[in-house]
């Protein structure tokens, strides 16, 4: 029996997300980022096409590493002009019913206690349809304009990360026990003061002595997802992740990457096949093949040279702007991205300068799958066989012409073919995506904080035993 393909839309709250250039595209929407009805309007198509999710990446910072400068970035709205992205999930829960609504915020640049309120009170108000992609973040720029010297070396960042999210456990999971809240009238008793525990985190980069400051959301911890890509990175989504974000350019290294997290997750003590990973990927879909390869060679015409290797530029942190278009990428050392730069100088091309450009103008480090709906639903059969992979983050190249080619021929051709779901299962996110409770698996490194002061009491014995 052929595997269910499931898909998210990859979106954020900028022009040009993955496709440098497109915003020029006379059918293009992507400068309409700011007004909610762009949000909306996509958000209704994503639901009429049973996505799992509408996955909204984020950036602190601007790409400043191309030429020296964020000139080009500016230039071609290159991730900047950006909004912020908690403030979509509101809009976009009120003109859905079912929709979930990922959020990409940093662990770097937010302290975990003001961030666990503002988790809390998106998942309230989406009903339990809010997910976290956490990141630990690779520019240079944001960490100086938020007061840091620079940006952490790359493995200290998930350290910090590691840290951070045990801080968000405690809060979520173990600061309101269950029955807390009863809302009693008739006893003039809202909460019960007794079943509201004090945390008591002291650790070495964070101190959160207090109470959540808010009641227990629908889902308590909002579904994990996870995108790095690295060593450091898979182990972390191993560990943490209910979903995983990856940017693999080819079935045999998505297939290497599956297998490590799944076999990472089992290690864990985690049920493997509860770990759904997302590879990236942009379809351009039509009535027929040469209809899609028209539209695809029409939107490549738009594509900025110096938009895209502003982005490959961040994304690696080697300037690619020093080199010649005909000279070739090499491996360096580099504090940004590492699986990028692991991708483009490890991988199975042989990269010049201009090619990469022309490669990743069109849906960043992800392939382009181009065809008629028989066509790409086939491609996308072959890769979830070969790779294991659970579905796909679908990028775009024109805003929101894209998705709307998607849901209206590639959708249904999937359906046709009993590989993709027909409606949506009830209840919160987490139920949607694993059925089951809305809280996340006993299994999972939360559920070790929910009885909180037995953890403040292993913690001051090990305080007194040092």
């Amino acid at each position: 029996m052929s595997k269910t393909i499931r898909f998210n839309a990859f979106e954020m709250n900028c022009v040009g997300h993955q496709s440098p250039g497109l915003w020029a595209h006379p059918r293009d929407r992507s400068w309409q980022y700011k007004d909610l009805d762009y949000w909306t309007d996509l958000a209704r198509v994503l639901e009429r096409g049973i996505f799992d999710a509408i996955f909204i990446a984020d950036v602190i910072g601007y790409y400043d590493v191309y030429k020296g400068s964020n000139y080009h970035a500016l230039h071609q709205a290159a991730q900047i002009p950006v909004n912020d992205p908690l403030q979509l999930a509101a809009p976009i829960a009120m003109a859905t019913e079912h929709l979930g609504i990922g959020i990409t915020a940093s662990t770097t640049f937010e302290h975990p206690y003001t961030f666990a309120r503002r988790l809390s009170t998106a998942d309230h108000h989406t009903k339990g349809r809010l997910a976290w992609n956490i990141v630990t973040s690779y520019l240079e720029s944001g960490a100086k304009n938020v007061g840091d010297h620079g940006l952490r070396m790359h493995d200290d960042r998930y350290a910090v990360a590691a840290e951070y999210v045990e801080v968000l456990y405690k809060l979520f999971e173990g600061s309101w026990e269950d029955g807390a809240v009863v809302r009693d009238r008739d006893g003039r008793v809202f909460t019960h003061p007794e079943k509201v525990h004090e945390i008591g985190h002291k650790g070495r980069f964070f101190d959160v002595p207090g109470y959540h400051l808010c009641e227990p959301s629908p889902q308590r911890t909002p579904v994990l997802f996870q995108a790095g890509a690295s060593g450091p990175g898979k182990a972390f989504a191993a560990q943490h992740a209910e979903c995983v974000f990856v940017a693999a350019p080819t079935r045999d290294q998505l297939a290497r990457y599956v297998a490590d997290v799944r076999a990472q997750a089992a290690a864990a003590g985690r049920d493997p096949a509860k770990v759904l990973i997302y590879n990236l990927v942009t379809v351009i879909v039509d009535e027929t093949d040469e209809k899609a390869q028209a539209k695809f060679d029409e939107y490549r015409r738009y594509v900025s040279y110096d938009g895209s290797l502003v982005f490959m530029s961040g994304w690696t942190g080697i300037d690619f702007g020093q080199y010649a278009p005909t000279d070739p990428v090499r491996r360096v050392e580099t504090n940004a991205i590492v699986s990028a730069v692991e991708h483009l100088s490890g991988g199975d091309t042989a990269w010049t300068i201009e090619a990469l450009a022309a490669w990743g103008g069109i849906g960043g480090m992800g392939p382009v799958f181009v065809g008629s709906a028989s066509t790409v639903a086939d491609i996308l059969q072959e890769w979830v066989a070969a790779t294991d992979v659970d579905g796909f983050n679908l990028a775009y190249a024109v805003a929101h012409e894209t998705f709307e080619d998607v849901v209206r021929h590639l959708v249904p051709e999937l359906q046709r073919r009993g590989v993709y779901p027909t409606a949506y299962a009830p209840g919160t996110l987490r139920e949607k995506l694993f059925g089951g409770s809305a809280r996340l698996p006993d299994e999972h490194p939360a559920a070790q904080f929910r009885d909180i002061e037995q953890v403040k009491r292993a913690a001051e014995r090990e305080a007194v035993s040092a």
